[in-house]
């Protein structure tokens, strides 16, 4: 099954680096998503998801209008093509630790966006045919992807365990 068969082909909305990020909180609650593409110039430059949001703001003692998006988004290396094999697009999820790929064209333009959401929904509507996207593919591709990236956070820390 090919990419483009599973993904999120609606004008996908996006923000610049220019934005600010009371501007993009907008974005993400009107449109009701966790993650804007980052696009200047017509190209994809990086992606903002909310958690970036949310720990930029967590850190910093400024107000979210006075903070571009262009200073902390992620920026991407690793993208997927509308004619790729949605296997191997969920093998880059795993490997890059995200739940949403950029889907772009030959042309580097952006087609829309691979959310692993898509790829659940898909695998629900025909897990009878077996050559589909299986649960299980879903399953190791949201396990390799919620696995801690550092050793040391296996657990909460007490402090954390307390004040839950």
């Amino acid at each position: 099954m090919k990419v483009k068969e599973v993904m999120h082909q609606a004008p996908v909305v996006a923000c610049s680096p220019e934005s600010n990020l009371a501007a993009a909180v907008d974005l993400l609650w009107t449109n009701d998503c966790g993650s804007l593409p980052v696009m200047k110039d017509g190209l994809l430059v990086g992606m903002i998801t909310d958690r970036d949001i949310a720990i930029a703001l967590g850190t910093r003692n400024i107000r979210a209008s006075e903070i571009t998006v262009g200073e902390v988004i992620s920026h991407i290396g690793f993208t997927c093509a509308p004619d790729d094999d949605v296997h191997s697009a969920l093998k880059t999820m795993r490997t890059h630790k995200v739940r949403r790929l950029p889907v772009l064209n030959r042309q580097g333009k952006l087609e829309g966006l691979l959310c692993l959401n898509d790829v659940v929904l898909r695998a629900h509507r025909v897990a009878h045919k077996p050559t589909d996207v299986t649960y299980d593919d879903v399953v190791n591709t949201l396990k390799a992807i919620g696995e801690h990236r550092r050793p040391e956070v296996q657990t909460r820390p007490a402090a954390m365990a307390a004040a839950v």
